[in-house]
């Protein structure tokens, strides 16, 4: 009856009274109102009369548009599912970043908190090969340090503390920030920590050289690992570190327990003051009369030893003793000054003083390797840093002001008012201190009270 092609777009046919079944309509949309006699074979089994006013307009839907339809449809689940996810995982990655200050944590995670970095327990671990006893580079009263090497490649020393339920997660940290913010060539950084219910963990730069207690026993080609030279440059290094924590740092700071041990030594050997820190913040009570004396057996004051009360000319006698071991070597303190003996160590040092054989007190391996001007230098500020009285001890800036140029404070513009202690009409003495034992300088201005061996 109708011949259409697929060119036609719309066939209207309405109002024209035909009747019978409607043949198949090749057009996109056609028009059958106002023929009530039509019926549709596809949809009726015979033909029955359609009402006239419901015949409406008729489209057929072509491929394109379902095509269209899917895609979008497609489309617009992907969007959904994809943002569904990533608002998923964003929410579980700021769960883990709250929850990992407060757990035990076995994920191998690091963030930062501060300046300072909060790591993982498991990565420490894991830095560590589960803490193995070849990766141990010291141990002491505080705890045991390993050698670690991180994801990235960084060696690290971390020192795994043996009591960790002293402090609790909001001091410790408050402690460890302030720690932190002493910074300074010749002092050891701390680098970050780990904090759990059964773990306190602290993280340092690893050090190659080790401890000058350490090279102080190895030898190179059969002579000792440190020269006359770089002992004397790590004595000025050691003073430099423990002048920015007395009198740079707010509020002061003092170490305890300065020792060949607690010195370490980077890849120039140079010296880097470590393990400061470690007793005020391992202290049950936020005093600086402590409950416990921490330090090593004849480098602790006679003051700090018989009153439990430091300052920081409690540093200043430790460092006159960190200058008579690089002097005299391990192997001269052992010989006839041992460890029972280190009480006399002073007077013996004294007694050569007086009788002109400074010469006696100089590492035997160093033989004639050493400067006489020096060595007289060097025991002048041994002597007036272990003065028994702590007010006549010099103060660090004094110390190293007479290190670092070997001269007379005289001739610096100092005063100087007391005999003179070297023998060789020498160098390196300091002026009287007249302190009144109240001033703030020692006694009043609570300090920050550190270290612990290494």
């Amino acid at each position: 009856m109708f011949k259409l092609t697929w060119e036609i777009c719309f066939s209207d046919i309405s109002f024209n009274n035909l009747s019978g079944t409607v043949p198949k309509i090749y057009a996109h949309d056609y028009s059958l109102v106002g023929n009530k006699f039509l019926c549709n074979s596809s949809i009726l089994h015979g033909c029955t009369h359609l009402n006239g006013g419901t015949n409406d307009t008729v489209s057929r839907p072509s491929n394109k548009t379902k095509n269209h339809h899917q895609l979008a449809l497609a489309i617009s689940l992907s969007v959904t599912c994809a943002t569904i996810f990533v608002l998923f995982f964003v929410c579980w990655l700021n769960y883990c970043r709250w929850r990992l200050p407060f757990a035990s944590s076995d994920q191998d995670l690091e963030m930062e908190l501060g300046h300072l970095k909060h790591f993982s327990f498991h990565g420490l671990q894991s830095a560590t090969d589960n803490f193995n006893s070849k990766n141990i580079l010291g141990q002491g009263g505080f705890g045991v340090v390993y050698k670690g090497c991180l994801r990235n490649g960084t060696l690290v020393a971390v020192k795994r503390l043996k009591d960790p339920d002293v402090t609790g997660e909001v001091q410790f940290q408050t402690e460890l920030e302030l720690i932190g913010l002493a910074v300074h060539r010749n002092l050891l950084r701390l680098y970050g920590f780990c904090m759990t219910s059964k773990e306190r963990l602290l993280v340092y730069p690893y050090m190659p050289n080790g401890s000058v207690a350490d090279r102080l026993r190895e030898y190179h080609h059969g002579k000792p690992c440190l020269d006359w030279s770089k002992r004397m440059q790590i004595a000025i290094g050691a003073a430099r570190g423990l002048l920015y924590l007395h009198e740079q740092c707010n509020p002061k700071i003092i170490h305890r327990d300065v020792k060949a041990a607690n010195i370490l030594l980077d890849g120039s050997f140079e010296a880097v003051v470590g393990d400061f820190g470690l007793a005020k913040l391992l202290d049950r009570q936020d005093s600086h009369v402590t409950t416990a004396v921490r330090g090593t057996v004849g480098h602790i004051a006679p003051e700090y030893l018989s009153t439990g009360q430091s300052s920081e000319k409690t540093d200043v006698y430790g460092f006159g003793i960190l200058l008579l071991e690089l002097i005299t070597g391990p192997k001269t303190l052992s010989n006839g000054h041992g460890q029972s003996q280190k009480g006399m160590i002073i007077d013996w040092v004294r007694e050569l003083n007086e009788e002109k054989k400074l010469d006696k007190l100089v590492d035997r391996d160093l033989k004639d390797s050493f400067d006489v001007a020096e060595l007289e230098c060097a025991v002048g500020v041994i002597l007036e840093c272990t003065l028994t009285n702590p007010i006549l001890r010099p103060k660090m800036s004094e110390v190293l002001q007479a290190l670092e140029s070997n001269v007379t404070l005289a001739e610096n513009g100092v005063d100087l008012n007391r005999e003179a202690l070297l023998p060789y009409g020498g160098s390196c003495s300091f002026s009287v201190r007249h302190e009144d034992p109240h001033d703030s300088s020692s006694f009043i201005i609570e300090p920050i009270e550190l270290s612990g061996p290494r």
